[in-house]
C-alpha cells in the first residue's frame, strides 16, 4: 500500500464532495435568476462544476485503489 497516493485519492475524493454540494447550489440559483443578463455564464459555471465534481470523485477511487492493490516496489 502507498501511504502518498492513498492521501492524495482521499483528498481529490474531499474535493469531490465539496463541488458535489457546490455544483447544486450555483445551478440552483442561475435557474431562480433567469432573466438575470449574468444567467447563462452561472448556469455553465454550475454545469462544470458537476461535471468537474463527477471527474474528481472517479480520479479520487481510482488514484485510492491503485494505492491499495499495488504492491511495493522494493
Amino acid at each position: 500500500m502507498k501511504n502518498k497516493d492513498l492521501k492524495k485519492g482521499l483528498k481529490r475524493l474531499m474535493i469531490c464532495i465539496f463541488l458535489c454540494f457546490l455544483g447544486p447550489v450555483v445551478l440552483s440559483q442561475a435557474f431562480k435568476n433567469e432573466e438575470h443578463p449574468y444567467y447563462l455564464p452561472v448556469l455553465f459555471i454550475g454545469l462544470t462544476i458537476m461535471i468537474s465534481a463527477i471527474s474528481y470523485g472517479a480520479w479520487g477511487i481510482l488514484t485510492i485503489t491503485r494505492a491499495l492493490l499495488e504492491e511495493k516496489n522494493n
